[in-house]
């Protein structure tokens, strides 16, 4: 049976990291499903929740509940920063994020951390959209979804979820790397895929969330675009750089053909020369930014799962 470990500071099999925000009425319902699911599983564990500068009151009720780890921020610093803090703290040598606010099957985390044998890292993938603005979120996912995927490489059926266990040692050296917001479960996502290591996708329900979202569906969708893009120019820039100075000698190339043919004489206009100028150039940054970001993936590599 499991075993809730909160006080001494021995290993333990799991940390659950729970960011909180403005959930009052509901955390000692969730945290006790995730009690009790954790309780009836071979694991030994420990909550470990991050009061992310709540302002209704959540966090006296948290510190009326026995047996977590708390964490408090004095001000709201972000989803983000609250799983970068939880993580840090925790000794578990998987760790599962999650939310409370009833969205998530949190009394499947047995089996979502089963699931990990063999991988690096486990998302529970939503089959339903239960956010709100759906008419912009659906879209906008899809198109994020589908960048990601050309940029890493790999078939990514749910970017955003919050629900999933990775291996620690692997996730410490990318922790320095999660912006302060939701896009924190992009980035999360994207260290991983980027750097070889295997992310397995299970399907799980999605409910309604209880309380009221702080997910704002513009200012949130633009930073998880961004944050995608900006981890393929850390890891994997080749894959921006190489289509776009293909595209440009490839223009240039062909222009420099139809110059020599159409004029009948060896007089290359300027433009034609600015584009091969322009496509070594960007090849040549390219190259130069896939080679640093080989030497940074081998001085922090951890050796990846195996079955």
């Amino acid at each position: 049976m499991g075993e809730r470990v909160s006080s001494d500071n021995r290993e333990v099999d799991v940390s659950i990291v729970l960011p909180i925000y403005n959930e009052k009425g509901h955390l000692r319902q969730e945290l006790d499903r995730i009690t009790v699911a954790m309780d009836s599983s071979p694991y030994s564990y420990e909550l470990v929740v991050i009061d992310d500068g709540s302002t209704d009151g959540s966090l006296d009720e948290l510190r009326q509940i026995d047996g977590i780890r708390l964490i408090s921020f004095v001000h709201n610093r972000g989803s983000g920063s609250a799983r970068r803090a939880g993580t840090r703290a925790s000794r578990g040598k998987i760790v599962v994020w999650t939310d409370v606010d009833m969205t998530y099957p949190n009394d499947d985390i047995p089996q979502l951390v089963k699931e990990l044998e063999g991988h690096d890292q486990v998302v529970g993938a939503r089959t339903t959209e239960e956010g709100t603005h759906k008419f912009a979120r659906v879209p906008a996912k899809w198109f994020i979804r589908r960048l990601a995927q050309y940029l890493a490489g790999v078939p990514i059926p749910d970017l955003n979820s919050g629900f999933r266990a990775f291996r620690r040692n692997v996730a410490n050296q990318f922790l320095h790397m999660l912006p302060p917001g939701f896009s924190c479960v992009t980035t999360i996502t994207m260290c991983f895929l980027a750097n070889g290591y295997s992310v397995k996708y299970i399907p799980i329900e999605y409910s309604e969330r209880a309380g009221e979202s702080k997910f704002h569906w513009y200012r949130d969708t633009k930073r998880y675009a961004q944050q995608v893009v900006r981890m393929i120019f850390t890891f994997n820039p080749m894959r921006v750089f190489g289509p776009l100075s293909f595209l440009l000698l490839a223009t240039g190339f062909g222009k420099l053909i139809w110059d020599l043919v159409d004029k009948n004489q060896f007089r290359v206009p300027i433009n034609t020369f600015l584009l091969l100028f322009t496509g070594f150039q960007v090849l040549s940054i390219g190259l130069l930014a896939d080679v640093l970001a080989r030497l940074q993936r081998q001085n922090q590599d951890q050796e990846p799962a195996t079955r």
